[in-house]
């Protein structure tokens, strides 16, 4: 569904392809987003997970090589585990469990990292690298399993919002057309990276859901019972605090977040909102 507005226009083509095995196209350009990103679905496969950074990211490395393509990598705020450095800067190297539950996404984008600096330097590929922060927006799936849409489709349906651990754990979270613009300017610009791609305004779990509760309930239909807060015992390793310094971000790349949290919401609300039939 997220596609099919394209389908039929002459510059958009298709291809239903595992990452995982090589493939030979002819690009000029190269954005490698491949991986799942939801705890819940990169949990589920943790190996295929691991794959798909690690094998993906060499298969999309050596067709760089080979047609002489700029390579963007979709990397991620996960890279800085649980962070001991708060806002988290570029130069920081990060406080990763390599052993845990959510390493196969973070040290699989580690490794993604170490591949595309490895080409740059020793086969002069052209690289950029965007550390993407928490992302949301209309057209994410009702079950995603991360906090944003989890907590709109929890409260639309009428189903206690679930926050694990006490909600004082806290997230910078940016709309989806603000990701966008930064990974282009960091395509068509002049500097590798790493480049935090985030929002700087940080949320706890406990003020995102209650801001959801404030938007969502004048919309709900009377069938529908307000929102309610539920708390359950916390996931291992789950990052205490996550926000960016995007100072390179805003210097380098003249670029920063336009869309403000409570915006956002009011927009995916109403994707949600329809395609939950409401």
């Amino acid at each position: 569904d997220n596609i099919k507005h394209l389908i039929g226009k002459p510059n958009f083509e298709v291809i239903r392809h595992d990452v995982v095995e090589p493939i030979l196209l002819e690009v000029d350009q190269i954005y490698h987003l491949a991986c799942p990103a939801s705890p819940i679905h990169y949990k589920y496969n943790p190996v295929k997970t691991i794959k798909t950074s690690v094998l993906g990211t060499l298969n999309m490395l050596g067709m760089a090589k080979r047609v002489k393509a700029r390579f963007l990598l979709s990397s991620t705020s996960e890279v800085y585990g649980d962070p001991l450095q708060h806002p988290q800067t570029e130069e920081y190297w990060g406080n990763v469990n390599p052993i845990g539950e959510r390493a196969c996404y973070d040290e699989g984008k580690r490794v993604a990292e170490t591949l595309s600096f490895d080409y740059y330097r020793e086969h002069g590929i052209e690289i950029r690298v965007a550390r993407i922060f928490n992302t949301y927006g209309p057209k994410m799936s009702l079950d995603d399993g991360r906090v944003v849409s989890n907590f709109l489709a929890q409260a639309l349906r009428g189903t206690p919002m679930t926050i694990y651990g006490d909600g004082k754990q806290t997230r910078s979270f940016q709309y989806i057309s603000d990701l966008v613009a930064g990974l282009v300017a960091l395509m068509d610009g002049d500097h590798t990276g790493p480049i935090n791609i985030g929002n700087p305004g940080e949320f706890t779990m406990l003020e995102l859901a209650e801001m959801i509760k404030e938007v969502v309930a004048p919309q709900l239909p009377p069938s529908v019972p307000a929102p309610t807060i539920v708390f359950k015992e916390n996931t291992s390793d789950d990052p205490q605090k996550r926000k960016p310094d995007i100072t390179k971000a805003k210097t380098l790349l003249k670029w920063e977040p336009k869309v403000a949290l409570r915006d956002g919401l009011g927009r995916m609300i109403e994707d949600f909102k329809t395609r939950l039939g409401l």
